[in-house]
């Protein structure tokens, strides 16, 4: 039986083991802790339309093919461990001032032409960005604070529940056959196994020299619905206040509210400025929670990459990279997995064309020392 090491816990190396053991291989897992990164301190948006601009074609179009594959994913899921992810089904990102407001404008005129999700014969209403004025906020979300101007509406991207979903694919790769290891991988050469994934996220170049995966220090915050408190937003709500953005994803319990972004390293400290802005932000957009609970702050280093595109393929014959996905790795997990199947069947699978690692190389080669 072919053998395969996969060396990250997160949900990028847990998918990719539970697919690759169902698929006839003998997989190991590596992580000293699975699932406690980055996967755990993430806010579960679906949102790669929202997030569209001029000119990045590739990423919207490599998040829309992963956003189209979660429906089935999510359902096999649920067939083999009984796991509810998704706690919203839209998203609204709303605008405070005038400028916002443009380019709420700008990413509707960007994202619908494409018509990356609709089904042939689908009525386009359903999926494309739709621009709300005050009034139509007030219709989708009337407890949004009355400084919101216009927003736009996302009918085809939902969230989930991250830890859920953690729980879930380790679940499932146990039941796969999945052996997992909490054993920290030193040296990938050190392994034994025909092939190797590399899914180590903001780890992942200390692994492989000149791979241009760094960490990106991100904050969040979990808050408690109380009684006396409102309740949370229905849809996933995303905004920039005085030029941070921030986002409130609900969940069954309360709201996650997210997130700071830094370039300092591996530090997962929380900061009192980062619970300071992110409480001050909310406040603009949700009133409410200051009526929450208080009930988490936590910090992770996600996996950022130049482009914010992920790198997924091969490092060499032996060594497939499935990391760097920053901010959307959660959203990239179905087609990640898709991808790297493909790549050990010996095939590539188009929708991930982009995030090749080749293409930060100017020879379009890579090493088993590193990017060269």
């Amino acid at each position: 039986m072919r053998t395969l090491a996969v060396v990250g816990g997160g949900v990028i190396g847990l998918s990719v083991a539970w697919r690759a053991a169902e698929s006839g291989w003998a997989v190991t897992l590596f992580d000293p802790a699975v699932g406690s990164g980055a996967s755990w301190v993430a806010g579960g948006m679906l949102a790669p339309l929202s997030e569209g601009w001029p000119g990045e074609d590739a990423a919207l179009e490599f998040g829309a093919a992963s956003l189209a594959r979660w429906p089935e994913f999510a359902t096999r899921l649920h067939v083999l461990t009984g796991a509810e992810l998704f706690t919203a089904d839209q998203t609204l990102t709303v605008a405070l001032d005038g400028a916002d407001a443009v380019d709420l404008r700008t990413i509707a005129e960007f994202v619908n032409p494409h018509e990356l999700l609709r089904p042939e014969g689908a009525d386009a209403r359903d999926y494309e960005l739709r621009l709300l004025d005050r009034a139509g906020v007030r219709e989708v979300e009337p407890g949004l604070g009355r400084s919101i101007r216009a927003a736009l509406l996302s009918p085809a991207e939902p969230a989930v529940d991250n830890r859920a979903l953690v729980d879930a694919l380790r679940q499932a790769a146990i039941a796969a056959g999945v052996e997992l290891r909490a054993e920290k991988v030193s040296a990938l050469d050190e392994l034994t196994q025909d092939r190797i994934v590399l899914a180590a996220g903001a780890a992942s170049a200390e692994l492989w020299p000149g791979l241009p995966v760094r960490p990106v220090k991100g904050e969040i915050l979990r808050l408690r619905r109380r009684p006396s408190a409102p309740q949370p937003p229905r849809r996933v709500i995303r905004a920039r206040v005085h030029g941070r953005p921030i986002y409130l994803v609900p969940r069954r319990d309360g709201i996650v509210l997210g997130a700071t972004q830094y370039e300092a390293g591996f530090d997962t400290a929380v900061t009192v400025a980062g619970v300071r802005d992110l409480i001050t932000d909310a406040e603009a957009v949700f009133p409410g929670i200051g009526e929450y609970e208080f009930a988490e702050a936590i910090a992770g280093s996600r996996p950022g990459s130049p482009d914010n595109l992920p790198l997924i393929g091969a490092l060499d014959d032996r060594v497939i990279a499935a990391t760097g996905h920053g901010r959307n790795g959660i959203l990239g997990v179905p087609v990640t997995a898709d991808a790297v199947l493909a790549l050990l069947a010996g095939n590539a699978l188009p929708a991930a064309a982009a995030a090749d690692p080749g293409r930060f190389s100017s020879a379009a080669t890579i090493s088993a020392g590193g990017l060269r």
